[in-house]
């Protein structure tokens, strides 16, 4: 095993023993946080031109996006908001396969400044209901 693999292999570990044991809450926060790194990782390799890289990136960040943050939505229980949020995923969604197909920067920059607006409101209900009395 190289040096790098075992390095990749240990931090996999984890990530995974840390979504193990991590609240609901935090567990969306994760997909937040995966999904900013692979756009921040689609952004490197699309000004590196490192297209075929800048795509698995991309591809990431969708499945986060889709298989993460819209899948874990209930809609009957959250209503309207869950249905905006699906709208908004599906939006940002759409930002990623149109920032892959045309090498777009601006797409991959918008998509991760409106997950960063959704995100930071998630956080920011977390902390409010950790203050919360039981």
């Amino acid at each position: 095993m190289t040096k790098m693999h075992g390095a990749s292999a240990y931090a996999r570990v984890g990530v995974e023993s840390e979504a193990l044991q991590a609240s609901p809450h935090k567990l969306i926060t994760m997909l937040f946080d995966g999904a900013q790194s692979s756009i921040r990782a689609a952004r490197l390799h699309l000004q590196a031109g490192n297209i075929e890289d800048k795509g698995k990136a991309i591809s990431k960040a969708m499945d986060i996006v889709n298989g993460g943050l819209a899948a874990s939505l209930d809609v009957k229980t959250g209503g309207e908001v869950a249905e905006n949020l699906m709208s908004l995923y599906e939006y940002i969604s759409r930002l990623l396969f149109q920032a892959n197909l045309e090498n777009s920067d601006a797409k991959l920059e918008q998509a991760s400044g409106l997950l960063e607006t959704i995100g930071s409101g998630w956080r920011e209900a977390g902390g409010q209901s950790a203050k919360q009395p039981a």
